[in-house]
């Protein structure tokens, strides 16, 4: 919950702050010199492309989390079973044996929406952040195709 909590406060400055950023992206343009027009344009498009990826990575993170929801309520989360240092970290051998178990998985199953979330869950314990986005996007696109049809 803490982590819900830190997002919305922080996507919640963000967007006060889009705010102070288009407001004196007007106050720039109603100056009437070309160079501060200038900079007022460019002031008033930043906040519109900050809102435009903060809109899609709420919506991705909250598919991601009705997935897990799903998910959990069937009782087929993937556990943690990985190694930890003494420091609390994964130990990287675990999760690369963890990961070659959910690769074979997906290969298996690759049009399985359930498959892809747990590999994305191991991409992300073996640090692969940008893999594990797509992976988890390719079983969001599943579930969706899934729950349409």
């Amino acid at each position: 919950m803490g982590g819900k909590f830190t997002y919305f406060f922080l996507a919640t400055v963000l967007v006060l702050v889009f705010g102070v950023v288009a407001m004196e992206g007007v106050l720039l343009l109603l100056t009437g010199e070309p160079a501060a027009m200038g900079m007022g344009a460019v002031a008033f498009v930043l906040p519109c492309l900050g809102g435009w990826f903060l809109w899609h990575n709420t919506r991705f993170a909250r598919n991601a989390h009705r997935l897990a929801a799903v998910l959990e309520s069937e009782g087929s989360l993937p556990a943690d079973e990985l190694k930890r240092t003494p420091g609390g970290r994964i130990d990287r051998d675990s999760a690369d044996e963890v990961f070659a178990r959910r690769q074979a998985e997906t290969e298996a199953a690759p049009g399985d929406w359930r498959t892809w979330f747990r590999l994305a869950v191991a991409y992300h314990d073996a640090r692969d952040t940008p893999r594990a986005r797509k992976a988890m996007q390719r079983a969001i696109t599943l579930y969706e195709g899934g729950a349409a049809a």
